[in-house]
């Protein structure tokens, strides 16, 4: 087998990225548990929030539009299946259309339908750090390969979304 192939022959494993918050892990909870706060902040630098609707509880969906740079809409949708605040949230993310149907990544044929995702907030002396863990969840081999492949611009993503919660966050503490 060539070497390309057999790099993917097998997933690679979660993808995970942490930071470190200038800020209370209860405020950074509520920045994640209510949806007036995430539309603040929430994706990449650049990106609008359109529309942000929370049902928290396991079972229940976070739907949310984003408008890009360009002017594209995107959306998305979380569906909880824990939450044990002000600790964990696990979800399965997806794109999805306006009214929060699965779709499939607009950019991205090949991207996994759904991402099983772990946020957890630790509390660090006044500061939280934040991780994110997620896999590709009954993917494809094709899809787990684009889910493997992607890890650089999962890091370049989830970087400028944090960025923005920082960024947010700061606004709050001066308050």
């Amino acid at each position: 087998m060539p070497e390309e192939q057999a790099k993917h022959a097998a997933p690679q494993g979660d993808f995970t990225i942490s930071r470190e918050l200038d800020a209370q892990r209860a405020l950074v909870w509520q920045c994640f548990t209510d949806a007036q706060h995430m539309k603040h902040w929430w994706g990449p630098k650049g990106f609008k929030v359109i529309h942000s609707k929370m049902d928290l509880r396991p079972g229940g969906m976070y739907h949310y539009g984003l408008r890009t740079p360009q002017g594209q809409e995107m959306w998305g949708r979380f569906v909880y299946s824990e939450i044990v605040a002000p600790e964990r949230i696990t979800f399965v993310s997806s794109f999805s259309d306006e009214q929060g149907s699965l779709s499939r990544h607009p950019g991205h044929m090949t991207w996994p339908i759904e991402i099983l995702t772990n946020f957890v907030f630790e509390e660090r002396g006044g500061k939280t750090l934040f991780t994110i863990t997620s896999s590709a969840l009954n993917a494809s081999d094709e899809e787990q390969k684009t889910f493997d492949d992607g890890r650089d611009s999962m890091k370049g993503g989830w970087g400028g979304t944090m960025n923005q919660l920082a960024a947010y966050l700061a606004t709050l503490n001066a308050k």
